[in-house]
């Protein structure tokens, strides 16, 4: 029998692996995860589709994962999206107050459609706008402007977009005959600081580092607001690119060695390591990897400053920066992170979010599917239909039922 409860979805898309979440959420508002699932990924290049077929088989075997482990079958969710062209543009706009009113719903929508109006170019697509500020009659720093009265009202917000293309191939890539309703596509470093951040580092002032496969995205809060997002083209899957070019190894095996050798301490110690795979032993130089892993993190962090000078907050975060995403477990990372960018550094775990904490999914790399499970929890969705799980057709076209996002 087909049964009525609460539930939310978080489906990460990365270009190297997909992580999704399914979680209880209940009367209290706590969630509690019930199944969960890391598979590779297909299809993606730098966080881009570049074939929609494949990514439709990659996330159906993913989400059956989920399924299986939950005996649901998952309907609804909230989805990342990532990539170079993912921006945010500072935007304003002002509308009059109607007389003998308040600010209502119907204010705010105006409001922020004069904001987004104009400001961007045609080939952007809206994912989402967030104010840092309302002004009320030269009244400044309202964060709630709800029921407040006056003559005219202000938003100073970041509106964050990316490129149509990329917006629309997702949208198809997911979108068939398997119906799922999605709530929200989010940025995947914001949906990581949904999992990672408190309210109070948020006013304080923090930024943080998502360490991806292919690409490193950077979001700044300041104020309890989401100031800034910006993304760097290189990810910790470089690393494992060029150790396999100079150690003259396939992927796999350079793979291993940065998870199990690789350090971002650089200790510069000349000693051979051996590793064994597939009946085969390995043998290479400690001191060749350190020197492979440092240049590319040096380009990686170069990346992450220019942003953080871009943004206006370069050493200008009293909270620091919080590194998450699966870059993040590199042994060493928070401390090399902390030179770098001289601030306090230190890593994101996203189990404190979970009324229940499970092991498995208390790391870096499930930050964003976690923060998807947040938002979607917090999407006001009331009760979702979850009925017991059946096998998904692979190969078909893909999966989600696309929503226009901004309203």
């Amino acid at each position: 029998m087909e049964e009525s409860s609460r539930f939310a979805v978080g489906i990460d898309i990365g270009t190297r692996n997909i992580h999704a979440v399914l979680g209880s959420v209940g009367r209290d508002g706590k969630i509690t995860a019930v199944g969960y699932a890391e598979t590779p990924s297909a299809g993606m290049r730098r966080g881009t589709v570049v074939d929609m077929n494949a990514v439709a088989s990659a996330v159906d075997e993913c989400l059956y994962e989920v399924e299986k482990m939950s005996g649901k079958q998952v309907e609804h969710g909230s989805v990342s999206i990532n990539g170079t062209n993912i921006v945010s543009t500072k935007t304003d706009g002002m509308v009059t107050i109607m007389p003998n009113q308040s600010v209502d719903e119907d204010c705010i929508n105006r409001l922020q459609d004069v904001a987004v109006a104009g400001k961007l170019p045609n080939n952007r697509q809206v994912l989402d706008l967030h104010p840092y500020e309302y002004i009320i009659d030269g009244q400044r720093g309202i964060r709630d402007p709800f029921e407040m009265s006056g003559s005219r009202i202000e938003i100073r917000a970041n509106v964050v977009s990316t490129i149509k293309p990329e917006y629309e191939n997702l949208g198809k890539a997911l979108n068939g005959k398997n119906a799922f309703d999605c709530a929200s596509v989010v940025p995947s470093v914001i949906a990581a600081a949904e999992a990672v951040l408190s309210s109070q580092q948020m006013e304080n002032g923090i930024g943080v580092v998502d360490l991806g496969d292919s690409t490193t995205s950077v979001a700044i809060y300041d104020a309890g607001e989401l100031q800034f997002v910006g993304v760097v083209p290189i990810g910790s899957n470089d690393i494992t690119k060029d150790l396999a070019m100079i150690l003259k190894t396939v992927p796999e095996v350079a793979e291993e060695v940065k998870l199990r050798f690789a350090s971002a301490n650089f200790e510069k110690i000349d000693k051979d390591f051996t590793i064994k795979r597939d009946r085969m032993e390995y043998t290479f130089n400690r001191m060749t990897v350190d020197e492979v892993v440092e240049a590319r993190l040096e380009e990686i962090f170069d990346g992450v400053c220019g942003l953080l000078k871009k943004a206006g907050y370069a050493k200008r975060l009293p909270e620091g920066v919080m590194l998450t995403g699966g870059g993040a477990n590199m042994r060493g990372i928070d401390a090399y992170a902390r030179e770098r960018v001289e601030l306090a550094v230190r890593i994101g775990r996203p189990g404190m979010t979970l009324a229940t904490e499970v092991k498995e999914i208390s790391k870096p790399e499930f930050a964003t599917a976690i923060g998807l499970m947040m938002i979607d929890a917090n999407a006001g969705q009331g009760d979702i239909r979850m009925s017991p799980v059946k096998k998904k057709k692979s190969g078909g076209g893909g999966l989600l039922k696309w929503l226009k996002m901004f309203k």
